[in-house]
């Protein structure tokens, strides 16, 4: 029952409302709110009466959907506690569990430097669930802890957490895709640095000291299973031969999920050392070889290949045998997709006129030298001329279809012409065929096929860590080895979260790209409307509420139960 009682405190009369209950048999005040004086207690009844809305003081605005969503997942799996159980932490400050997981988070909704990873934490609700001043999120100290951590280290998490998210998600392991990429850096030549090193980079940036990745994940929603960081002028079928024995040891571990695991790469591993590694263990395989390095099979007429059936074959035709490759004999299935020759010579046209073009400019110069236009600079030999012309020529099969001939005199001559008959070959015998093999001696063409066109899914994995907003690895700020394995280990983490994450929404019949899921989630806003605060209040009443949600963003905060963290 509620009273309201009067208190004299220095001469001025204050009022407070009273709840009294029995307890044991006799009266207990359980509950006093302050009301105010009189003046007040008028005041609020007129603002009730005439409908007055108290103004609030400030509004915060906070990111909530997409970090609160990774967060959730993170302690669905005990993430935190499983790094700090394998990761050497100093006796002070956050755990190194959870300076990794505020990094994964960045990393996965908003790339950003260590520098400035203090001020997005500020913009969050990350905060509140998990609370850190900002010298504990200075560059400063989060090296200071995470520098105690090695590649041993980071090997032994990364193990029990791919097998507790086998267990715990149920992730299918009948076909893995395995592949390498690499990731280009800013770092200094002069850095003592190994792992960033010159290569072939895949961004076209040979300028630059790279790094490169190796990573195995499940088909199922790309989810990481392993990596491997490793330096950058090393060759992707190099590095297979060592990744292949560890695959070995770990086969046990996850065959202990699936009976039957097929390991899926492209031609790019290929090795005779890899292979013999892999033939030793329990893994199967399916991988494709180059053509070129197998006429034999190119010739075989169109009249022996098979339609495939299914919806997802219906432009592809199928020729199986067996062959001796790499030492073993194995299954061979030749494909034709139309819709790769369409897109190939898409591609070879747009390679042609490109090379075309350089050389008609390589044609205008020389022409203008035999004219007397052009007289200083070095006088261009026929051996420079054909330097320059075999560069112009990039772009797979360019150098086989375009016929360059140079002339020499006291000022080279330079023609170039299609050669169609060339054209037509690569046509017929090439173009749109792609050379599989596998040890799965009893699955059909299609299972080869789809199996091997799993590989998408490493794809996909590499190219959202490249992306600019997402997942993102750069920016990577950088120049010791063993922070750049923490880094790469951060963006395999922030893609483990958010496979898991668009696999959890699909479950629940929500299809998304992880770009689109995280532009949705980014979306949500946490709004904290602050109020005045009223004589005797020490600190100012505060209303929490969410941003005005689109019908896709009540869908996915209602899927993934987030309203629960308001």
């Amino acid at each position: 029952m509620a009273s309201l009682t009067a208190k004299v405190i220095h001469g001025h009369t204050y009022y407070y409302a009273r709840e009294c209950q029995r307890i044991n048999g006799r009266p207990k005040i359980v509950r006093t709110i302050y009301l105010g004086s009189a003046d007040d207690l008028i005041a609020a009844a007129l603002r009730h009466k005439q409908g007055q809305v108290p103004q609030p003081h400030s509004v915060d605005i906070a990111a909530f959907g997409d970090v609160v969503a990774l967060y959730d997942l993170a302690q669905q799996i005990g993430l935190v506690a499983l790094l700090d159980r394998h990761l050497p932490k100093r006796t002070q400050g956050l755990s190194v569990g959870q300076y990794l997981l505020l990094a994964a988070i960045n990393r996965a909704v908003h790339p950003t430097s260590k520098l400035r990873f203090a001020d997005w934490y500020r913009t969050t609700t990350l905060p509140r669930l998990l609370p850190a001043t900002a010298k504990q999120l200075s560059s400063q100290s989060f090296w200071n802890h995470l520098d105690f951590v090695t590649e041993a280290h980071i090997a032994a998490a990364e193990r029990e957490l791919s097998q507790r998210l086998i267990d715990q998600f149920r992730l299918s392991l009948r076909t893995l895709a395995y592949d390498g990429t690499n990731f280009f850096t800013f770092i200094d030549t002069r850095s003592p640095a190994e792992l960033p090193q010159r290569g072939h980079n895949k961004q076209k940036r040979n300028d630059l000291r790279q790094v490169n990745l190796g990573m195995l994940v499940s088909t199922d929603f790309h989810v990481p299973l392993f990596h491997k960081v490793y330096a950058g002028n090393v060759p992707d079928c190099t590095i297979f031969e060592t990744i292949t024995e560890e695959l070995r040891c770990r086969y046990q571990e996850l065959a202990r999920g699936c009976e039957h695991i097929t390991l899926v790469f492209d031609k790019g591993n290929n090795g005779d050392e890899a292979f013999q590694t892999l033939d030793a263990t329990d893994f199967h395989f399916i991988g494709s070889l180059v053509p070129s390095h197998h006429a034999d099979l190119l010739d075989v007429p169109a009249s022996r290949y098979q339609a495939l059936p299914g919806e997802r074959l219906q432009d592809v035709r199928a020729y199986r045998t067996r062959k001796v490759v790499y030492g073993q004999e194995r299954t061979i299935v030749v494909t034709h997709n139309d819709n790769l020759l369409h897109g190939q010579l898409q591609g070879l046209t747009s390679a042609l006129e490109k090379a075309r073009g350089k050389l008609r400019d390589l044609q205008t110069r020389l022409r203008r030298r035999r004219q007397g236009r052009v007289r200083g600079g070095k006088a261009p030999t026929a051996a420079s001329i054909r330097k320059q012309a075999q560069e112009a020529l990039v772009g797979q099969h360019v150098k086989t279809v375009l016929r360059v001939a140079v002339q020499d005199g006291a000022v080279p001559t330079l023609s170039f012409e299609t050669d169609q008959a060339a054209l037509l070959r690569l046509i017929d015998k090439q173009l749109g065929k792609t050379i599989l093999f596998t040890d799965n001696e009893e699955w059909t063409d299609e299972d080869i096929v789809l199996g091997y066109r799993s590989q998408h899914h490493i794809e996909d994995a590499f190219k959202q860590m490249k992306h600019p907003h997402y997942l993102g690895w750069q920016p990577m700020y950088h120049w010791t080895d063993s922070k750049i394995r923490v880094h790469a280990f951060t963006c395999v983490l922030a893609l483990t979260l958010s496979s898991l994450l668009q696999r959890t929404l699909h479950q629940k019949g929500v299809d998304l790209s992880l770009p689109r899921m995280f532009e949705l989630l980014g979306g949500i806003r946490e709004a904290l409307v602050i109020y005045p605060k009223k004589q005797g209040q020490r600190h100012p009443t505060i209303a929490r509420t969410l941003s005005t949600l689109t019908a896709e963003q009540e869908q996915l905060l209602t899927a993934l139960d987030l309203r629960r963290y308001l």
